[in-house]
């Protein structure tokens, strides 16, 4: 690991620093970047995210992704934390902070959009962060690319459902332009991108281990790329939000509090359920990472939608997106550091080979 990597949460602080002091400095400039967006999705962030996930994508086997069904576990406890914890009890502790711990520092009548804010975003996993989070980790591409996958398809059935549920609302309208263009920008071209640069770089190449080797040593190249891609989003995403969290430091505190929480108290679920289980830690650490980070920009769109532009419940969805990175940098702190806990290969049933982790 390279000093700059060893010492990327100072470059991570810095980076917030920098883009609090871009919107101030240059406004103009961060309006204009700001308002370079489609349904909620900023298109100045989506390159850069790209930037991110396209060394994992160039990773991902088709071959080995066909054979993902084989180790369902990391899938069936993304989709449990998800689907069946998740939502449940971050509205769980938007009543209790809102409702009962932070009442009296709130204006009367709101305690419902704080929560509402929070729901939206715990019924949202995440679509395209986790590739980055999982590729920090030394993840596997393939079940990375899977498990994405499959809760963006349970998402189009799921997610207003439990939205409407738990709001007591019945009027949930999913932002489908929102959905779409984020897979697309998120998954599908940059999936796209890497399945070309693996096959034009494998080709004539009959050893797996010489291919495999080929694309170890070009995604090494490429990453400081997605480093910085990394630190510029980190830099514009403070920035967007600079002037709310300088004019509302203690709203912006409190709302923290209960994601905090949630964040941290969802990964140690998935994380402490796969290694009961005993998952191979190139799938735990992703499984893990998608039932803590949120699709942001779901949540916005229809905090927005529901609520207004200047809504509390939109203000929530944003903090959300700033207090997201940080957490999940601590967190792949932490999974790097307990690889030791989880077994190298899936444990099968009595009877089968063990299936050995890519």
């Amino acid at each position: 690991m390279s000093a700059f990597e060893r010492y990327l949460s100072i470059w991570v602080a810095l980076a917030i620093l920098a883009g609090v002091m871009l919107g101030q400095v240059a406004p103009g400039l961060v309006g204009v970047l700001a308002g370079l967006e489609y349904g909620s999705v900023n298109f100045v962030v989506a390159v850069l995210i790209w930037f991110m996930v396209y060394p994992m994508m160039v990773a991902v086997d088709f071959r080995a992704l066909a054979r993902v069904h084989e180790r369902p576990k990391g899938m069936i406890i993304t989709l449990v934390v998800n689907w069946l914890i998740k939502p449940f009890t971050m509205a769980a502790l938007g009543l209790l902070f809102f409702e009962v711990i932070f009442a009296p520092f709130i204006e009367p009548g709101t305690a419902g959009q704080y929560i509402a804010g929070m729901i939206l975003l715990g019924t949202a996993p995440c679509t395209a962060m986790v590739f980055v989070w999982s590729q920090m980790t030394k993840g596997d591409p393939n079940y990375t690319l899977a498990q994405v996958s499959l809760n963006d398809a349970v998402m189009v059935f799921a997610y207003a459902p439990i939205v409407a549920l738990l709001l007591g609302v019945t009027d949930i309208v999913v932002p489908w332009e929102t959905l779409v263009l984020s897979v697309v920008l998120y998954v599908v071209i940059p999936l796209a991108a890497g399945v070309l640069t693996r096959v034009q770089m494998t080709r004539g190449t009959a050893d797996p281990a010489e291919a495999e080797a080929l694309v170890g040593g070009f995604t090494a190249r490429i990453k400081p790329f997605s480093v910085v891609g990394l630190l510029a989003t980190v830099a514009l995403l403070f920035a967007f939000q600079g002037e709310v969290i300088l004019r509302q430091p203690l709203v912006i505190a409190m709302i923290a509090v209960p994601l905090l929480i949630q964040s941290y108290g969802m990964f140690a679920v998935a994380y402490w359920a796969a290694k009961a289980w005993r998952v191979p830690h190139k799938v735990a650490a992703p499984c893990a990472m998608i039932g803590t980070s949120n699709f942001f920009e779901l949540a916005v769109a229809v905090a927005i939608g529901l609520f207004g532009l200047n809504s509390i419940a939109a203000l929530v969805t944003v903090v959300g997106v700033l207090v997201e990175v940080p957490v999940m940098l601590s967190l792949v702190w932490f999974a790097n550091r307990t690889t030791h806990w989880f077994p190298a290969e899936e444990v099968r049933a009595a009877g089968h080979a063990p299936v050995r982790s890519r």
